[in-house]
């Protein structure tokens, strides 16, 4: 049975002591409903059809978490198998590469250096990692020339300078001693 508080009259149905003139009551012809009753109603006639802004935004975190989840189990298994596959030569270069890290002291003082303010762990982590990529292009690079000119390795300083200048002459590296005037 419907919860009386909770039903409405019909539309062409006065209620009680609604709309007859006879009425010498000074309450208001039609009850107002309770916040909570009006709360409870809107939750009740809208979870099923349209789901609230707040459990819509609840559900798609959801969805992106698991789907984020299931990416990361995903990665983590490609490089298992990689991992796997790999000679005795490339793990260990593999793990001499996990294991490299530009000191977190050094890179700090250095960024607080040229900048001449403080900065959080944040950004000399992300500064040390961006370092290990920019290194790891240069040594690509040296490896090239070094194929290219015929030599072998360990790389010499003749095969960083020049993988250095390719990379200036094809501005992936930056040139400190030139400036980009943007206005002329």
């Amino acid at each position: 049975m419907a919860d009386p508080a909770r039903v409405r009259p019909e539309a062409g149905r006065p209620e009680p002591g609604e709309g007859s003139c006879s009425s010498t009551s000074s309450e208001p012809a039609a009850k107002p409903r309770s916040a909570a009753a009006a709360e409870e109603e809107e939750e009740e006639g809208s979870s099923s059809l349209h789901p609230s802004p707040a459990k819509k935004l609840k559900m798609e975190h959801d969805k992106k978490k698991e789907k984020r989840q299931k990416v990361d189990e995903d990665e983590i298994q490609k490089m298992q198998v990689l991992v796997s596959s790999f000679s005795e030569e490339q793990l260990n270069r593999y793990e001499m590469y996990r294991r490299s890290a530009f000191p977190k002291a050094a890179i700090k003082r250095l960024i607080q250096s040229i900048t001449g303010s403080s900065v959080s762990q944040n950004v000399v982590i992300a500064m040390s990692g961006i370092s290990k990529v920019f290194t790891g292009e240069i040594v690509e690079e040296a490896l090239d020339v070094c194929e290219k000119w015929g030599d072998k390795p360990p790389l010499q300083p003749k095969h960083m300078r020049e993988a250095v200048r390719r990379l200036r002459s094809r501005e992936q590296s930056p040139n400190t001693k030139h400036k980009h005037i943007l206005f002329h």
